[in-house]
């Protein structure tokens, strides 16, 4: 008797019936204090609450999705720390986040090398994706726009629908400003134009008047810019202090609260690229976006575009683990490129976004202009008000 209780408690405790699989773990990393704040807690906020609908049904492989959260606090030392930690055995299944160039450059090396599938959901620079594409495996994935499309559209919005052609640029001398200052450069090249003042300042730089004047003084009809909110503040503050009314547009971080709270009046009518603006007439986006302001208790999100790429980064890499059938890196890879389940998120229908040659979601079909009115972000064409998510096929 005593020999058959111990072969039935063995029974018991080997049992796969009555064990709970371990949780995929998604690891985030992201600034979610300091300057970069509005971004990275807009993405954090996005991320959740993908992971809660795909819990609620079941998550994925009967297993459920884990976030390990990480504040890089846009030091990019910190933000290679967290990626060298949850890359070490026991590693995270996958890692999305990644608010700042700067951070994400030595932060996705380790995770390339330690194999991580990655999905990029705010940093642009168009390096991030293309300095492993090379490699037999190619884990970093992307779900914003690049500042290759950003400065295409910025460039098409000032020369062909604003008919301006004498262009200066104002860009911090970070990795996400000289970037986006050369993606600028190429992109008025390519219509047989060269900007008639390149102006690069510090990072953490306050007082830009010098540099509004110079611009000024070079006879330029419109400022393009590539920095984050504290700097495009300097830049319209001092615009407005020296009286100089001429069109300022940039990259998507002229929609971002730290540069329209800090300017206030002087940051009306900046253009800038978004794929989501709060007040579009898309249902899917209308629902994601009031469910974000219930829940932060707000009328404004801080960042609609980062909360909408973080959420539907987790929709994809789900999406992938689903076909692969496994958490496997190779695996999953391989399904990202190949995805055959259509993906409903919030910047699209997603059917097959990316390819084993391309690993950025977001081409043309997303992105849009907007414009600062009255403190907020609209639709500088009020056509695109009515425009809904697009299907997002590519061919294989």
């Amino acid at each position: 008797m005593l020999r058959l209780a111990l072969a039935l408690c063995v029974l018991a405790v080997a049992s796969p019936a009555h064990s709970t699989p371990p949780p995929l773990r998604v690891g985030v990393i992201g600034a979610f204090t300091g300057g970069s704040a509005p971004m990275g807690l807009a993405m954090r906020a996005g991320v959740r609450l993908a992971a809660e609908q795909v819990n609620r049904t079941g998550g994925v492989l009967g297993r459920q999705v884990e976030l390990v959260e990480r504040d890089d606090g846009g030091v990019p030392a910190i933000g290679a720390s967290h990626a060298r930690a949850l890359s070490a055995p026991p590693a995270v299944d996958a890692v999305i986040g990644f608010v700042n160039t700067p951070v994400a450059l030595p932060a996705l090396d380790q995770l390339q090398a330690r194999k991580i599938p990655t999905l990029i959901a705010v940093a642009t620079a168009s390096e991030l994706t293309r300095r492993h594409a090379g490699e037999a495996t190619h884990y970093i994935f992307r779900v914003a726009t690049p500042d290759t499309l950003q400065a295409e559209l910025i460039v098409r919005e000032a020369i062909s629908e604003r008919g301006l052609r004498r262009v200066a640029i104002l860009a911090d001398n970070s990795a996400y400003g000289a970037g986006g200052e050369r993606e600028l450069t190429h992109a008025l090249a390519r219509r047989g134009l060269t900007p008639v003042l390149v102006q690069r300042f510090g990072a953490h730089e306050r007082d830009l008047g010098g540099a509004v004047r110079a611009a000024r003084e070079a006879g330029a009809e419109l400022v393009l810019t590539y920095a984050l909110g504290p700097q495009l503040a300097a830049i319209a503050d001092a615009m407005a202090q020296q009286g100089w009314r001429v069109p300022l547009m940039g990259s998507w971080t002229l929609a971002l609260p730290n540069f329209i709270d800090h300017a206030g009046p002087a940051a009306e009518g900046a253009r800038m690229v978004q794929t989501l603006i709060e007040d579009g007439s898309d249902p899917a986006q209308q629902a994601f976006v009031a469910t974000l302001r219930t829940r932060q208790h707000t009328r404004r999100l801080s960042s609609p575009v980062a909360a909408a790429q973080g959420h539907d980064a987790l929709l994809l890499w789900a999406a992938a683990l689903r076909q692969a059938g496994s958490s496997q890196p190779d695996a999953v890879v391989t399904a990202l490129e190949q995805l055959r389940e259509p993906v409903d998120g919030v910047l699209a229908r997603y059917y097959r976004p990316f390819s084993r040659h391309d690993h950025e979601a977001v081409d043309a079909r997303i992105p849009l202009i907007g414009v600062v009115r009255g403190g907020r972000v609209g639709f500088a064409h009020p056509q695109d008000k009515a425009r809904l998510r697009p299907d997002l096929t590519r061919t294989p």
